[in-house]
């Protein structure tokens, strides 16, 4: 008897029918069955959100090179869970996948991102998963190098042992791939969004705001994902949900609590 192919869920932020998603999918298509289960439109910035008040929906969509395709009228999140609980029920994935993001998602990004929350939601069921991300926010992007990319470290991952309870954030430049010098493991670097918001006034005279910042990285380090992202590598950083600052226990116990 042939042995089961590996069942790989893919989703993404940026909505079903992104340029990004279709390449991943096409990337991972013959290393697995696999599952498409995205949202019906962008949701970016939405990180770990999950919906409580309100129905979700599913509707299939057509998907040349996926075994079955859903639109989610959720976040990436719910599309995991309800992936894993509402479409499978009898069936966990081998791997989940989520992008390839149009746009960054290194250093203090992977806090805000729905790119990352949907790996991360994996790594909570104890599934293998992956986050792709391409530098480059446009939705005409070239994603023949991080799909190549892609789907070489997904053939690792699944024929490696994968690291427990964590997910992969992995970064690739916006050069062509001729360009990228290769793969580096990395941490994250310590890189914020200095946040600033213009005030502007609505046909109403009401006034509203509207999110800008400037990115400021504050690491020296030539081992983290900003490094390696600015010298053209493809950076792979191992992420995990355990969110305890482990260094600040001994220091905490030494209160009068």
């Amino acid at each position: 008897m042939a042995a089961k192919k590996p069942l790989i869920l893919v989703t993404n932020d940026d909505g079903v029918y992104a340029r990004g998603i279709r390449a991943l999918v096409d990337a991972v298509s013959d290393l697995g069955e696999v599952l498409v289960v995205a949202p019906d439109k962008p949701q970016s910035g939405m990180g770990h959100a999950v919906t409580l008040h309100h129905p979700l929906r599913l509707e299939q969509v057509k998907y040349e090179k996926a075994t079955r395709a859903y639109a989610c009228s959720g976040t990436p999140v719910d599309c995991v869970k309800l992936a894993i609980y509402g479409v499978l029920k009898d069936r966990t994935p081998d791997l989940v996948v989520s992008g390839i993001n149009h746009g960054a998602n290194s250093s203090i990004n992977v806090i805000y991102s729905g790119t990352m929350s949907a790996a991360l939601e994996g790594a909570v069921e104890d599934i293998p998963s992956i986050g792709f991300s391409l530098l480059d926010h446009s939705p005409d992007a070239d994603f023949e190098a991080a799909a190549h990319y892609a789907r070489m470290i997904v053939k690792q991952s699944l024929k490696n042992e994968f690291p427990e309870g964590a997910c992969l954030n992995v970064n690739i430049p916006n050069v062509k791939r001729d360009k990228i010098k290769g793969v580096k493991v990395c941490r994250q670097a310590k890189a914020f969004w200095k946040d600033a918001f213009d005030e502007r006034l609505d046909p109403g005279g009401k006034p509203y705001y509207w999110l800008k910042g400037v990115f400021e990285n504050q690491d020296k380090g030539e081992d983290t994902d900003e490094w390696a992202l600015q010298h053209n590598y493809v950076s792979v950083v191992p992420v995990h949900y355990d969110l305890t600052a482990h260094h600040a226990i001994a220091n905490l116990n030494t209160w009068n609590l």
